[in-house]
């Protein structure tokens, strides 16, 4: 008996999420459905054409290049101590204020976001270094665990993401905006995490206590001042060698890249830290991400082959289209959907599954396809702090020092402010779209 695209639709879908909840791998679970589904409704050669080729075509996409050049900047700037001491250098001057090591733990994540590309280094990062002081110092857990989480997590949007990297290609949107108007929501975020931060720690200071006097006299504010420089020229060096030549029109983000992968070495160099065990651990680490990544993205990209294929596609169309509320009822619903799937599948299988069915469903309601993506991306924010699929409270519990005391309750209480503000930062970039395009519009030669 054939099957309607409708029943396809619910088979395909539902099966990929049952099956992610009995803890099998993502990108099995994805593979697997598109194979079994496209069997049973194209036969087995029709299939494994349509796997085939769109594997093939995945492979030869050029821009998927950045994603092991920005996993390699990654595990340098890890490894160079940059990060280290701008948090040292950070800690001296705002230490004295309620809350300031939370906001110093903002302000560093924002900083290594556009430096990194990836959660993971960032989160761990900033667990190792400021969350053992912010609790020593009588910081509330919950406080200094969701600061790190949010903060950690500005990494996937801020540029050099890869999260954009791969999702500009499959919206048909031009990675070098992308990265642009990407910058001031990222900004926006972290502002409104510091605001956040600062109010609640003025109107209950025992949440985020200041630093006694006697001890922040210890260092003059001139050797401070100089100290602060010499950790934030380092961070500048690498944000304006991939973010500068991108803006400017010197290269595209996959050459700004390498400009990237070769600005990390020199300062890993200056610092005497490059060796022969941070080139074998960092080749290891490009090959288990770029692995990760690509396996995922072949897999999703394939399904969707199959997906698209059936029929299914004009089935979530005609869904969309169908909400009450005109375009904006239709976009809600869409980032309703993003949130929801956010909670139970990896950022990269969500990216492929409904980037190619939602972006033309955006793009005829009449939404700029930039400003339509960067939305998504802010949304996808949340997939990382929201159980059970929560990445970055995985990687913060993981990191967290045992002596601490932490526990996956303080974290998941103290993400869910920003979880908040992340909503608010989506209405913001609603209301006022100029946030997300104003940049973009400005960049100078080929983007």
């Amino acid at each position: 008996m054939a099957l309607s695209p409708e029943i396809i639709t619910v088979l395909m879908l539902g099966g990929v999420l049952v099956l992610v909840l009995t803890g099998f791998p993502i990108g099995l679970v994805i593979g697997s459905v598109a194979f079994l589904m496209g069997s049973l409704i194209f036969g087995t050669n029709i299939t494994f054409h349509i796997l085939y080729s769109r594997l093939y075509e995945l492979t030869l996409n050029y821009p998927y290049l950045a994603v092991p050049l920005f996993t390699f900047m990654g595990v340098i700037l890890q490894s160079s101590g940059i990060a280290e001491d701008l948090y040292d250098a950070l800690y001296e001057w705002l230490s004295g204020f309620k809350g300031g090591l939370a906001v110093v733990t903002i302000i560093v994540g924002t900083i290594l976001a556009a430096c990194l590309g990836t959660i993971t280094a960032s989160v761990t990062i900033l667990t190792l270094i400021a969350l053992a002081p912010m609790v020593k110092r009588g910081y509330d857990k919950s406080l200094a665990t969701g600061t790190i989480v949010a903060a950690g997590t500005l990494g996937i949007l801020i540029p050099p993401s890869i999260m954009l990297v791969v999702y500009g290609p499959q919206a048909g949107v031009s990675v070098g905006k992308m990265f642009m108007g990407a910058i001031f929501p990222g900004l926006l975020l972290s502002g409104l995490y510091i605001t956040y931060i600062t109010i609640r720690c003025i109107l209950n200071p025992r949440l985020g206590p200041p630093i006694p006097e006697e001890e922040r006299r210890k260092v003059s504010s001139w050797t401070k001042t100089l100290k602060l420089l010499r950790a934030v020229a380092p961070t500048m060096i690498i944000i304006f060698a991939v973010l500068g030549t991108i803006y400017t029109g010197i290269a595209p983000p996959t050459e700004a890249a390498a400009m990237g992968s070769f600005a990390v070495v020199i300062l890993a160099i200056a610092y005497r830290k490059f060796n022969w065990n941070l080139v074998k651990q960092s080749a290891l680490e490009v090959l288990r991400v770029s692995a990760f990544v690509l396996l995922i993205a072949g897999l999703s990209y394939a399904y969707v082959g199959i997906f698209m294929s059936a029929g299914c596609g004009d089935v979530v169309t005609r869904l969309i289209m169908a909400v009450p509320g005109g375009r904006w009822g239709a976009f809600f619903m869409v980032m309703l959907i993003v949130f929801v799937l956010g909670m139970f599948i990896e950022w990269i299988g969500i990216v492929f599954i409904i980037v190619p069915v939602f972006s033309p469903i955006l793009q005829k309601l009449g939404f700029d396809p930039l400003w339509a993506a960067m939305m998504v991306c802010i949304n996808l924010q949340m997939a990382f702090q929201t159980p059970p699929m929560a990445m970055s409270i995985f990687v913060c519990r993981g990191t967290a020092p045992p002596e601490l005391g932490v526990n996956m309750g303080d974290i998941i209480k103290g993400v869910i402010p920003f979880i908040i503000l992340i909503m608010v930062c989506l209405l913001l970039c609603t209301l006022f779209p100029g946030i997300i395009t104003w940049l973009p519009s400005k960049m100078i030669g080929p983007s």
